[in-house]
């Protein structure tokens, strides 16, 4: 499992891997994350390129949203309709040639409908052909650190070259929901009507929406191949929580399992506090300094995910070398904090020093010079005691 840090202004949080707490999942493959934290709750065959189906529309919303942010188009911009994306068969939104969706129309076809037309309307409007744009979805995906995932679509549609990890599913959906706050709020709408001509195809799919546990997206999949997936999100409190699962053999037992993933991950788990923003937490003797001592502090308040059940008390030790030699400056990272609870990984917490020392001048330059002298000849607990009286 993957170790992580993660600090912001306000909060430090420490992501560790944290074992799978005695949750088996239905699903095939599954990825599990605190996005609060960082911190990942479960991996089942995560890395494993499986066939995404309609999963794989939030790479081709990703690109869309990207276009957006860049300024290449407006959510007025309007797109036309190919023959070739009116024919596209499964989920659609029943587009013709005739037909010039804007961009906002088209994100809410793909999310809500699952338009597999509107996926390759937003291919031809912003590549010019589908196989472009498949190649562009491929470059960008390496170079978000999507290594797992390829393209040879923009709708999923099945095609052996289209494949993504749970993973690489899970870190696009963190990126979609942190990097276009803007737009993510699409993700939650549970109908789309577009004109009134797909009545039968105009509720989000999305079985968590209305379930009042949080749930603010994202998106379902469903090829015979695939079986029923679904990433999806949840926020409740501070705490957010992002998920993939795939493999489930029907609508109700994605939902029934996603349900129970989210439950199962905002119940079993809490936040602790175990340092506190500019509070000393140890002190370590400086080296020919102006000051014989420096405090370590936490740059932020550290956050740590820890098992709501463990009845283990955290223990903490802090690591730095000693004596530290000056001048050090306010801010330079001098130690670590190091954390631990029974049966979970160390969490490691950097510190630094809480003030400037300066390099000391005469006297404090004798008294080193004194202990060194001292510790030859007659150890080191006297030198210490002699060094002391200068």
């Amino acid at each position: 499992m993957r170790q992580m840090l993660k600090a912001a202004a306000t909060a430090m949080i420490l992501a560790l891997p944290l074992p799978a707490f005695s949750f088996e999942t239905a699903a095939t493959a599954a990825y599990v994350i605190d996005q609060t934290t960082g911190t990942v709750l479960l991996e089942k065959r995560a890395d494993v390129a499986l066939p995404p189906a309609s999963m794989s529309k939030l790479m081709t919303l990703n690109m869309l949203f990207e276009a957006l942010k860049d300024g290449r188009v407006t959510m007025e911009t309007r797109f036309p309709v190919s023959s070739r994306a009116k024919a596209m068969g499964g989920s659609t939104m029943f587009l013709n040639e005739r037909d010039r969706p804007t961009v906002e129309e088209l994100i809410l076809g793909i999310i809500v409908q699952s338009g597999n037309d509107a996926c390759v309307v937003v291919a031809e409007g912003l590549a010019g052909s589908e196989a472009t744009f498949a190649t562009q979805m491929n470059a960008r995906a390496q170079a978000l650190g999507m290594t797992n995932s390829t393209f040879a679509n923009a709708s999923g549609w099945p095609h052996p070259s289209q494949r993504m990890s749970m993973h690489d599913l899970g870190v696009l959906a963190q990126r979609l929901i942190n990097d276009f706050p803007e737009y993510y709020p699409y993700f939650a709408q549970t109908e789309f009507p577009f004109d009134g001509r797909s009545p039968d195809n105009r509720f989000n799919r999305n079985p968590l929406l209305k379930l009042g546990i949080g749930a603010d997206g994202l998106k379902t999949g469903h090829t015979q191949e695939a079986g029923y997936g679904l990433v999806g999100s949840a926020k409740q409190g501070s705490r957010r929580v992002t998920f993939v699962i795939t493999g489930l053999d029907s609508e109700r037992a994605r939902a029934e399992e996603a349900e129970r993933v989210v439950s199962w991950a905002f119940r079993q788990f809490v936040e602790k506090t175990v340092a506190t923003a500019g509070t000393q937490v140890a002190s370590a003797k400086v080296w020919m300094g102006a000051s014989p001592s420096v405090g370590l502090v936490p740059t932020a308040d550290a956050t740590l995910l820890v098992p709501a059940l463990s009845h283990g008390d955290l223990t903490a030790t802090v690591e730095h070398k000693s004596p530290l030699e000056a001048p050090i400056a306010k801010g330079d990272e001098i130690g670590t904090l190091v954390v631990q609870l029974e049966g979970m990984p160390d969490a490691r917490i950097p510190l630094v020093a809480d003030r400037d020392v300066a390099r000391g001048g005469f006297l404090p330059r004798l008294r080193a010079a004194a202990q060194v002298l001292y510790r030859q000849v007659m150890g080191e607990a006297q030198a210490d005691t002699l060094a002391s009286g200068l």
